[in-house]
């Protein structure tokens, strides 16, 4: 009888799973628990978002697992992204060297791109057009635009992503200094100060997150695996 009831706990919390996130394009659930963002087919495309909105007034704190394939010569890679963009659950960006997140130009503002936002991108594919380094690198990215100034690592010019491995990735936010800081396997990537809720938002504590990643003529089997979470709603 125990055993019977032990098997329809889990079984609920399986059917639980699903709900979890709000999914678009190729994105779907993996055997492992993971969610696969995009095939390793090109021209591909695929969005997860948590259903449960992050309330930017609260510490809030998620670690994943990523995987960015194990082609060095795929692409393009993922972003973390947390938005406020009017069409909610359904936004999207650009694919190819947008990662399904930005706009082929910052001085384009137009065709299909996420903001208001912010995103840290974990990029695997060289565009000078992004400005981006020869090699795989880390990025802060707002407004629905994958051009940066500054990357990590600086110096490492054979830095790879695309190397058959899970990478630990943690992203935290804290209100009160308004600090941003993010680790990849442990190292400290990024760490920024911004107003997110007023300079960003406009005043909107109440934002969507999740996950967008694709490919072009190029392309990889990229996915992500959510490890810990801690947020206050």
């Amino acid at each position: 009888m125990r055993i019977l009831l032990l098997l329809a706990l889990i079984g609920a919390w399986f059917k639980e799973l699903p709900a979890q996130y709000v999914l678009i394009g190729q994105a779907a659930y993996m055997n492992n628990d993971c969610i696969q963002l995009t095939p390793d087919v090109a021209y591909s495309e695929g969005i997860a978002y948590y259903r449960t909105r992050l309330n930017l007034r609260h510490f809030f704190q998620v670690e994943f697992d990523i995987y960015l394939g194990d082609k060095e010569e795929g692409a393009d890679g993922i972003t973390f992204v947390i938005h406020n963009d009017r069409r909610g659950f359904e936004a999207f960006g650009t694919w190819g060297e947008c990662m399904g997140y930005g706009r082929w130009s910052k001085y384009y503002r137009a065709g299909a791109f996420i903001a208001p936002s912010i995103a840290i991108e974990f990029d695997t594919y060289p565009n000078w057009q992004q400005n981006d380094p020869l090699h795989d690198h880390v990025a802060y990215l707002e407004d629905g635009t994958n051009y940066h100034e500054a990357w990590w690592p600086l110096h490492e010019t054979h830095f790879n992503l695309e190397d058959d491995r899970l990478h630990s990735f943690v992203f935290r936010w804290e209100p009160d200094s308004q600090q941003i800081t993010v680790w990849l396997d442990g190292q400290m990537v990024y760490r920024g100060r911004r107003d997110l809720i007023n300079e960003v938002f406009k005043g909107e504590p109440y934002v969507i997150w999740g996950f967008t990643a694709s490919t072009g003529r190029a392309s990889n089997l990229q996915y992500f695996c959510l490890r810990n979470m801690a947020m206050k709603n």
